[in-house]
């Protein structure tokens, strides 16, 4: 991975702290064994995100922990179904009071050093681009974690290209065939942590915004349509995200990003004017003239 930090002191400190905390605290989980408890997993996975989220200076503001605490109408555990900006999103998803784990592409689990902790706490590997055995995978996957007590956080969109990309049907399905409650989460602002896979920049101080929504009732959800619970969470989730107590999301802009062809990117109807630009690209890819 490279990483390429903002401004002179944010370089002497990264070289100095930042890559060495990295690399040390991934070998350092990568000696527990497999079989933890969520308790244990809980605890490697907060202890390592923390130092890194305290190295970087972001600054977290939390919002709607009263939907998960103590007195929370729905309890869990839940499926999550998060915006996705970046590989920061997960420290930062992290600090929620919730035992979790996550779901990922199977591709970061060949990463040096990250891909050997993920697999040894024990998280989803999915493939977006195959859908069928991505669906198996995820299937699955949460009927074992759900079933243990854990939460799932699951990023709906399948891609950190912006908040205009479309939230997949799989999730949605999920929940209905395991009768589980849905967990929204709006989450803003961790792009600019790490711009990876845009660019290498990496910054300090950076404001991130996080805020859990009311949840979606395991009644409510095996009584809907999994596409009516598509997008009102989808809606939901970005009007929150949108809101002007959050930090600015990230933008889908495919003359600046590229259009990701191969990858598994939809683009959500509510943005027409992404929606159009993807819709004549693809038609033109497709006929070869792209």
């Amino acid at each position: 991975m490279h990483f390429a930090p903002e401004g002179l002191a944010t370089r002497l400190r990264f070289a100095l702290l930042g890559r060495p905390l990295i690399w040390s605290r991934l070998k350092w989980a990568q000696r527990f064994p497999e079989s933890l408890t969520p308790a244990q997993r809980l605890n490697i996975q907060r202890t390592l995100s923390r130092r890194i989220l305290a190295h970087l200076k972001v600054k977290l503001e939390l919002h709607g922990l009263e939907n998960i605490g103590p007195t929370a109408a729905v309890k869990g555990p839940y499926l999550i179904a998060s915006l996705h900006e970046g590989i920061a999103d997960v420290p930062c998803l992290l600090q929620l009071p919730l035992m979790m784990r996550f779901v990922a592409r199977r591709e970061i689990f060949t990463w040096p050093e990250i891909g050997p902790v993920l697999s040894k706490l024990g998280h989803v590997s999915i493939n977006p681009e195959h859908p069928l055995g991505g669906f198996r995978d995820l299937l699955r996957g949460a009927e074992e974690i759900l079933g243990g007590g854990e939460s799932l956080v699951t990023f709906p969109q399948g891609t950190i290209a912006g908040i205009q990309s479309d939230f997949q049907r799989g999730v949605f399905e999920v929940a209905k065939r395991l009768g589980v409650p849905i967990l929204p989460v709006a989450l803003t602002g961790a792009h600019r942590i790490w711009e990876h896979p845009f660019a290498p920049t990496l910054r300090s101080g950076v404001r991130v915004g996080l805020r859990v929504l009311p949840p979606i009732s395991a009644e409510e959800v095996r009584s809907a349509h999994p596409e009516t619970l598509r997008v009102r969470t989808r809606r939901a989730v970005k009007a929150a995200a949108m809101s002007a107590e959050m930090p600015p999301a990230r933008f889908f802009d495919p003359e600046r990003d590229g259009y990701w062809d191969g990858y598994k990117l939809d683009i959500d109807p509510d943005f027409p004017g992404v929606a159009h630009q993807m819709s004549d690209h693809r038609a033109a890819f497709l006929k070869g003239t792209a």
